[in-house]
């Protein structure tokens, strides 16, 4: 009987170079795909993909593999990119990993490997697949610190059915370890921390080439003036750096936080102190609700929910108000619960599936 085929998507960086090597040593027949999503600014200085496909290259020959490089660049720029300025565009926050997940890596990724003759396919993204009589199931990783169970959340049973992840058991301490001991030559390279095709560049100087700036005021809830924005999209619910407003003296001199937008008056709403009523929600609403076993759970039990990947689950319950909108209502009030961003739920370690926050 041939061995199984697994396509690994190999970025460049330590985790995806130790997936490769663990399914290597398991005795599969491995293949690496370099996925190249982000082509506009090739030479800048916050552009990393040659260096990154030099890393892959070398680590594929370390562990003997083969490699092929796939240019996704129009599907990206066609699937998550635009959806990624309309939003902004809009005033809201929207969160492109999540989009690069369902929209390419596991659909024009896997629909290009399974041409390539894969049976399955397996990325470095800390997170587990189960399956059980309700079809597969998506689990938190091992590691609490890095999974990324959030990040994965709209992925369908057929796109479960084809995924592997075999660092979900474990530390990311050990992958580094395993990367070391078997001389591969990015064991010591640091985790990108950008957005998926940005890196780690100045956001606000990047949105700025494809967004126009359009300046207006920023205002306390009271209808005070504090200071003038550069453009509604250029901010996010919460955000405290680059507001350009200091505690003043006629004030508490506590930081300054962005509470609202008024996209009609072209306002900017901040407050004044991290515990600031305006920033706390109990409740929320979201949108096109994506349930991984493809229906929603009984609501009529807790659950618990993220509505930011950094962040420990909170308690909630949920319940359908209308076949576009699902009920969050959370025990504890949130902090900076943010339009566009994701709400996620989870089932212990279960992650159940999620929506846009309204």
């Amino acid at each position: 009987m041939s061995k199984k085929h697994i396509v690994v998507g190999l970025s460049g960086g330590v985790d995806s170079a130790v997936t490769a090597l663990l399914l290597k040593q398991q005795g599969y027949e491995v293949t690496g795909l370099f996925m190249k999503n982000w082509e506009d600014d090739d030479n800048s200085e916050y552009c990393s993909s040659r260096q990154d496909l030099i890393d892959a290259v070398s680590v594929a020959d370390t562990i003997g593999i083969p490699i092929e490089a796939v240019n996704f660049a129009k599907e990206y720029k066609d699937r998550v990119f635009s959806y990624f300025l309309r939003e902004y565009e809009a005033g809201r926050t929207p969160n492109p990993d999540i989009l690069c997940n369902s929209e390419i890596k596991f659909k024009a990724f896997l629909d290009h490997a399974i041409r390539l003759g894969a049976d399955a396919i397996a990325t470095g993204h800390y997170a587990q697949v189960r399956e059980s009589d309700d079809g597969f199931q998506l689990l938190k990783a091992q590691d609490d610190s890095k999974d990324q169970s959030y990040f994965l959340h709209r992925l369908s049973q057929q796109q479960l059915s084809k995924a592997m992840f075999p660092l979900g058991q474990i530390l990311k301490s050990k992958v580094r370890e395993i990367a070391r001991e078997h001389g591969l030559s990015n064991h010591a390279k640091k985790d990108s921390t950008g957005i998926c095709f940005i890196g780690e560049r100045p956001f606000r100087e990047f949105l700025n080439q494809y967004l126009p700036t359009k300046p207006g005021n920023m205002l306390t809830p009271e209808g005070k003036v504090v200071g003038r924005h550069m453009g509604l999209s250029f901010y996010t619910l919460g955000q405290r750096q680059g507001l350009g407003i200091g505690g003043s003296r006629d004030t508490n001199g506590e930081p300054w936080f962005v509470a609202g937008k008024d996209m009609k008056q072209n306002h900017l709403i901040v407050v004044q102190g991290h515990g600031h009523p305006l920033l706390l929600a109990h409740q929320l609403d979201a949108l096109e609700m994506h349930w991984i076993s493809g229906h929603a759970p009984d609501f009529n039990r807790n659950f618990a929910a993220k509505t930011r990947y950094r962040q420990v689950d909170a308690r909630c319950n949920i319940s359908s108000t209308s076949p576009e909108l699902t009920h969050f209502d959370f025990i504890d009030a949130q902090w900076a619960v943010t339009p566009g961003q994701s709400v996620v739920a989870y089932d212990g370690e279960v992650c159940l599936g999620g929506g846009i926050i309204k």
